[in-house]
């Protein structure tokens, strides 16, 4: 954890362990981290004189922060209203097909993570999912799978590189 404690230490310093910088500093954390582990969050807490329950509850409060490692390759799918009567079910099925993952759950590896949300605000394109900030759209089982092919495919290659 000690490597941890002084990437948070940097962050902290960047951010002049202002109050107000409290979600922006969480953020960078997270991004670096995948997650905010509960030491984080008390080390965070501790550092900046607010109690870590009020960390929690900022941190619960936002669905972009998780509690609970996030893969290399975060998914997210629409299942908004739009996606849903498009097919994201189909989107989940596939996703399940290729990688075995269903809403909420991590791959071992960490590879990849998989969440259904409420809306992307792409509605023209759906069915949609976001993969690492890049947005895909007009979605079938099998387009879905060789996304996920192609970035399994990239892995192996600079892994072997």
């Amino acid at each position: 954890m000690e490597r941890t404690l002084e990437k948070v230490e940097e962050v902290l310093k960047r951010y002049g362990y202002k109050r107000e910088n409290l979600i922006k500093i969480l953020l960078e954390i997270q991004e670096h981290y995948r997650y905010l582990p509960e030491e984080v969050i008390n080390y965070v807490g501790v550092a900046m004189g607010i109690p870590p329950s009020k960390i929690y509850g900022v941190v619960t409060f936002y669905a972009q922060f998780s509690l609970k490692p996030k893969g290399k390759y975060t998914i997210m799918v629409c299942d908004g209203t739009a996606c849903h009567m498009a097919g994201s079910q189909e989107v989940l099925k596939g996703i399940e097909e290729e990688i075995g993952l269903k809403p909420g759950e991590v791959t071992k590896d960490l590879m990849f993570s998989l969440d259904q949300v409420g809306c992307l605000g792409a509605c023209a394109l759906a069915p949609v999912m976001v993969i690492n900030n890049e947005v895909y759209g007009n979605l079938t089982r099998e387009k879905v799978k060789e996304i996920l092919k192609g970035i399994k495919e990239k892995e192996r290659e600079m892994a072997n590189a």
